[in-house]
């Protein structure tokens, strides 16, 4: 995979913005999305895999338990792909994946953790109409006629009455992004969306495009992390706004003023 070592803030907003105005339409626009994590050596594994690894068969325990003991907050939610969304933003694990349509909201994941500050990150950059365009012809033929490359919760439930029925379109693995309803200020803040695969146990990666300008990674040495967290910062991108609540403005306090210089 090909790989771009960044070499400042600026060099970073360089590279991502490259090549993103359309002359079609007059406007700077592009159909990538990011995935901003902390340490280089992490691979694109979902939380459900990491947590349930010793046996996948899981999955529907668990969100049996989460829509259950969630009810106060999910009795109006009946989309499975939405109800996972939430509970991935809150903790849950699923076969979910966060990305996010800004770069600079990539960067911040890729910048915010205090324990793998002394660590190189890494953004993983993919082109979604590449994505699309491999997709089993029905799923495929319902964006194209939706003129998107993303689908929504709502288009899911109506393609895949059950996440078993994902594997109906193809004996193969294969991966959609969605966009679910911004159903909290931090789905809304991250502008935010999900990949999330036909099979529990899919290898993220291998799903991916194949060719260097559809799936690529920038690299963010821990050299220049303090550069690009701090001008994130005094741009406003940071967990005060990305996480609203109590506990986004306690985090952002502890990295604000921890000694990150050693």
């Amino acid at each position: 995979m090909k790989e771009v070592v960044i070499k400042s803030f600026e060099h970073l907003q360089e590279v991502v913005f490259k090549d993103c105005y359309d002359e079609k339409i007059g406007r700077y626009r592009n159909e990538f999305v990011y995935r901003g994590l902390s340490n280089k050596e992490f691979s694109l594994q979902t939380s459900f895999q990491r947590v349930c690894s010793h046996d996948l068969d899981l999955e529907r325990s668990v969100i049996r338990s989460f829509i259950k003991y969630g009810y106060a907050d999910l009795k109006d939610t009946h989309s499975i792909f939405q109800i996972m969304a939430v509970g991935q933003h809150y903790g849950l694990p699923t076969r979910l994946l966060d990305w996010t349509y800004s770069p600079l909201i990539a960067a911040h994941f890729a910048t915010c953790d205090l324990e793998d500050f002394d660590k190189d990150a890494v953004i993983y950059c993919v082109d979604t109409s590449t994505v699309r365009n491999n997709l089993p012809e029905p799923l495929r033929d319902q964006l194209i006629k939706e003129r998107a490359n993303i689908f929504t919760s709502s288009m899911l439930d109506h393609a895949f009455p059950s996440l078993d029925s994902m594997s109906q379109y193809s004996k193969d693995p294969y991966l959609v992004f969605f966009e679910p309803a911004s159903q909290t200020d931090r789905m809304a803040n991250q502008y935010g969306l999900f990949s999330v695969a036909s099979d529990v146990s899919a290898n993220i990666q291998k799903l991916l495009p194949k060719d260097d300008k559809s799936f690529y990674k920038l690299i963010i040495p821990s050299i220049i992390k303090l550069e690009i967290r701090d001008k994130l910062d005094y741009i406003n991108i940071s967990e005060r706004n990305i996480l609203p609540g109590l506990d986004g403005i306690c985090k952002w306090i502890t990295r604000h003023y921890s000694n990150l210089n050693d």
